[in-house]
């Protein structure tokens, strides 16, 4: 496959990871300032919408196996641009109900689009390293459309509510144009049998496999530990640092220095393999967080060379799992099943962040703006995240044999 082929199919990304830094990021702290309501029940919306999202993940992903994906994707992108605006544009009244409907549409066209979207990737690769950099376009692409989803609501008004409602309106001709892109000139890819097992038993194959299995047990507790500073991030910044402004650019800095190592990481995995390439994400990220606890008001020139060396890790973070998850979805034969529970994964981790996390905090006295209960917010964002990712280190090496394929 050219180079412009793969370059195609990653186009489509950026519009999916434009829409996704909002919904994981920004609506927390935009519904409770811009909306007024408090934690437990914003944690509570946010965890049961995304619990919904998450199991719906497994029914997608067995549908991209009977379905041509192309067409899947196709459908599955109007109701995620119509979500995505209804969800940043709130009224007045019945703001939680709003923000459980919107989200329910958001995360239906967003999951679906995801699945079969990763899925297409999957049959466009023939092997483990075109099926990589399929992988690392998607991701570069992504983290593209993520920093410019961090970068514009600065810039689109200088109240950052403002801009994050502005942001809404950004997406529906982004999205249409690299949906163009991507549907004219990265290929069918081989086709594939349409599969005609049962959702039970597919969902049982794929996690039949031993790998797969460890895979995912790996990407469980490495995503819990990114799931934790992603939802808490615009609080540490604005009450630990004082520093609210700056959240912009230092998920900017992240996420440049996440685009720019994705190069990097896939010659060190061509080169070392990709568990180990992995590992050593892993290591790198967990020094560069290490004293992030002990930061205070005014401590922005340290926490934004922690955001660049984190951000350095990020990139084998979001290339390297999702490569070997397609390289074992191909060898069952059903890459969607296999990316239908990946998406679940990677959603219960984010749904278990807001929905224990964000009540933890109120439980502690922690509110946004105000003086107290930062010890408590200092230790969630730092912390915790440290022990998740020491443990997903130790078992990727300990299982690193059987997730090496080549």
């Amino acid at each position: 496959m050219s180079n412009s082929g793969v370059l195609a199919y990653g186009a489509l990304g950026l519009p999916l990871a434009f829409a996704a830094l909002p919904i994981y990021v920004h609506v927390p702290r935009y519904y409770a300032d811009a909306t007024g309501m408090d934690l437990a029940l914003l944690g509570a919306i946010l965890l049961g919408a995304r619990l919904l999202d998450a199991f719906i993940d497994p029914w997608l992903g067995w549908l991209a196996d009977r379905w041509p994906r192309r067409r899947m994707l196709a459908f599955a992108l109007l109701p995620f641009t119509l979500g995505f605006v209804a969800l940043l544009n709130p009224p007045s009244a019945s703001p939680a109900l709003w923000l459980l409907g919107s989200l329910a549409l958001t995360y239906l066209g967003f999951s679906a689009a995801s699945v079969a979207y990763q899925a297409w990737g999957a049959t466009l690769g023939g092997d483990s390293t075109l099926r990589t950099r399929l992988t690392a376009a998607r991701e570069g692409f992504g983290l593209a459309g993520v920093m410019l989803a961090a970068a514009l609501p600065g810039l689109l008004a200088n109240d950052l509510n403002a801009g994050t409602e502005r942001l809404s309106w950004v997406l529906p001709p982004l999205l249409l144009l690299a949906a163009a892109v991507a549907f004219s000139q990265a290929g069918v890819g081989v086709p594939t049998a349409t599969s005609d097992t049962p959702l039970g038993e597919s969902i049982g194959r794929a996690l039949g496999d031993a790998a797969f299995r460890r895979l995912l047990g790996v990407f469980i507790v490495n995503g819990i530990a990114a799931a934790l500073p992603a939802t808490l991030f615009l609080f540490f910044v604005a009450d630990v640092l004082g520093t609210a402004n700056a959240a912009g650019p230092l998920l900017a800095l992240y996420f440049v220095a996440g685009a720019a190592s994705l190069p990097v990481w896939v010659r060190l995995a061509a080169r070392y393999g990709r568990v180990r390439a992995w590992a050593l994400a892993m290591v790198l990220a967990v020094g560069a967080f290490a004293g992030t606890a002990s930061l205070g008001s005014g401590d922005i020139g340290t926490f934004a060379g922690i955001c660049l060396v984190s951000g350095l890790a990020l990139g084998a973070d979001l290339a390297l799992p999702a490569a070997i998850a397609a390289d074992l979805g191909e060898r069952q034969g059903q890459a969607g099943a296999c990316f239908g529970l990946w998406n679940l994964i990677a959603k219960l981790n984010l749904a278990l962040a807001a929905g224990l996390a964000l009540p933890l905090l109120d439980l502690l006295d922690y509110r946004p703006g105000g003086p107290g209960g930062l010890e408590a917010l200092s230790f969630t964002y730092a912390m915790l995240p440290l022990g998740f990712k020491l443990l997903a280190a130790s078992l990727l090496w300990r299982w690193r044999d059987s997730l090496e394929i080549r």
